[in-house]
């Protein structure tokens, strides 16, 4: 079975030049919690997830590093929690996407795409034809069309 035979082909995606809050409208609406972000021509140039926002709005502890001739603190967070949340909103989406992106091209094998997936320990792989995205597929698909025909 190949990618383009289980793969989504409506993906809910945004481009490099939308803001987060462009992002969390389109995860509360769809009731997603990724999505690929495309330039002009459709090419994915970074993800996004809901685990890029935890860790931004998520508190951040004071680090301490020190060795015999210095001590150097870098700190955490001075804001409060509903501070960050705000002021997330309006940053580009590119500040705080990921741009090494996992992806698969649409005649890929569903072995393959089920290695990736458990691997890099990844929810979602966009599906490229000719580097265009053209679909995504997820582990529950794999799962959905690994298992239907035996159970």
């Amino acid at each position: 079975m190949k990618a383009n035979e289980i793969m989504v082909r409506q993906v809910y995606k945004v481009k490099e030049g939308d803001s987060v809050r462009d992002v969390i409208e389109k995860f509360i609406k769809h009731r997603i919690s990724g999505l690929p972000v495309v330039n002009d021509r459709n090419e994915v140039v970074a993800y996004i997830s809901d685990g890029d926002i935890m860790r931004f709005i998520g508190k951040h502890d004071d680090h301490v590093f020190g060795s015999y001739f210095y001590t150097a603190v870098i700190k955490g967070d001075n804001q409060e929690f509903h501070e960050r949340v705000q002021s997330l909103l309006p940053l580009n989406v590119m500040k705080i996407a990921r741009k090494k992106v996992f992806t698969v091209d649409s005649d890929e094998d569903i072995e393959q795409i089920a290695a990736i997936l458990g691997k890099k320990r990844i929810k979602k792989l966009p599906v490229l034809n000719q580097g265009v995205l053209v679909g995504i597929i997820s582990r529950g698909d794999v799962i959905r069309h690994s298992f239907q025909s035996i159970l």
